[in-house]
């Protein structure tokens, strides 16, 4: 690294003699920088203040001078560091700010104390956000739960919009005609019947402040599994309370808005209303997105999963959904799970289908 990215890297302050000298491009990236992270020395006090002028421009010039990966660590940074939180509910800083799952997380935190003129302004991030998710990873998810269903469930007696083309085929090359070059099946294989759930899928999620990504990709995956004809999908949030959002489903960015990110944590009473909602233990898959720190009762908690276990439900424990890195999360209680043959891992949502495909196929997921 040259003298003057070093000069960017420990802050001007570094060189009192100005010996090296920035060129105008990185004049204005070391002022971006200082504004950040070093505006609480005394020395070189400059942060942006309650100014919305000044952020917006701040805003303008990190996405100018850095990479969009860059920028959203930037933007993270200055939401704890500045106190963007609040500058965030007047709608021109919101329309400023680059859209990400992270600050959708934000938004969705600051929901409740956010004046109505700058609702509207949340919606549309939100929407964009969500509508690059869906376009993102609706497919993946949708073919792979597709195909792992039409292997786990065949119908032998198909009609014929219910044909598996690819597998009866396979089964049935060995009638193979030379004369004609085709197959004559003797064997159709078909998926399951249309209109039924072979499958039911509930999404448990924790709605504490920490689990934001986990719950803006939930969502996400959450409608895509709705839209599937053969999955019966619930989806539950909780903190000390329980609702459920299932009727949201079929517009994640309407599910979002009845997200209220904060508060504790009860898995316990979550499981218990999961419990509710199971009919068909053995073909229901219980994904419960948290970090397993019980804010209730654990003991019950535990005892819970097991009953649910016991009946057949396929339970795994998502620690995190998101790419923000390993989470931290409470490893005696996912060594007590893990007792009873329930995983608890993180999942980045480009394995999410993956995940779903194993479930349905009674693979073992701790592997």
């Amino acid at each position: 690294m040259n003298t003057t990215r070093w000069k960017l890297v420990l802050g001007s302050a570094a060189d009192a003699t100005d010996s090296v000298p920035l060129p105008p491009d990185y004049g204005r990236m070391d002022e971006v920088l200082t504004a950040l992270y070093d505006g609480d020395k005394a020395e070189r006090k400059a942060g942006l203040g309650g100014s919305a002028p000044r952020v917006s421009r701040w805003l303008g010039d990190i996405r100018a001078y850095f990479p969009t990966e860059v920028v959203a660590v930037m933007q993270q940074d200055a939401m704890t560091r500045l106190g963007l939180n609040q500058l965030l509910l007047e709608p021109e800083i919101m329309r400023t700010v680059q859209a990400d799952v992270h600050l959708v997380g934000t938004l969705m935190s600051l929901s409740r104390v956010m004046p109505q003129k700058a609702k509207s302004t949340a919606r549309e991030v939100i929407t964009k956000v969500v509508r690059e998710l869906e376009q993102k990873l609706a497919n993946p998810l949708r073919q792979a739960v597709q195909g792992a269903l039409s292997r786990a469930v065949r119908n032998p007696r198909p009609r014929y919009h219910e044909i598996d083309w690819g597998a009866t085929i396979k089964a049935n090359l060995k009638h193979y005609q030379a004369a004609h070059k085709t197959v004559i099946p003797e064997r159709l294989v078909g998926f399951g019947r249309r209109g039924q759930a072979l499958k039911e899928i509930v999404l448990c999620v924790d709605q504490s402040g920490s689990m934001a990504s986990s719950v803006v990709y939930a969502g996400v995956f959450g409608a895509v599994l709705a839209s599937l004809k053969a999955v019966k999908t619930h989806m539950v949030v909780f903190d000390t309370a329980v609702v459920n959002l299932s009727e949201n489903l079929r517009d994640p960015v309407d599910l979002l808005f009845g997200v209220q990110l904060g508060g504790g944590t009860d898995i316990n009473l979550a499981l218990g209303y999961c419990q509710q909602l199971i009919t068909r233990p053995t073909d229901t898959i219980l994904v419960l997105i948290t970090d397993l720190y019980e804010g209730g009762n654990e003991r019950e908690m535990i005892k819970r999963a097991a009953s649910l276990k016991a009946a057949g439900v396929n339970i795994v424990v998502l620690l995190a959904l998101s790419d923000d890195g390993a989470p931290s999360f409470d490893r005696r209680v996912a060594e007590q799970l893990a007792a009873l043959s329930i995983p608890s891992f993180a999942c980045t949502p480009a394995r999410f289908p993956e995940l779903m495909t194993a479930a349905i196929q009674g693979q073992k997921l701790a592997a």
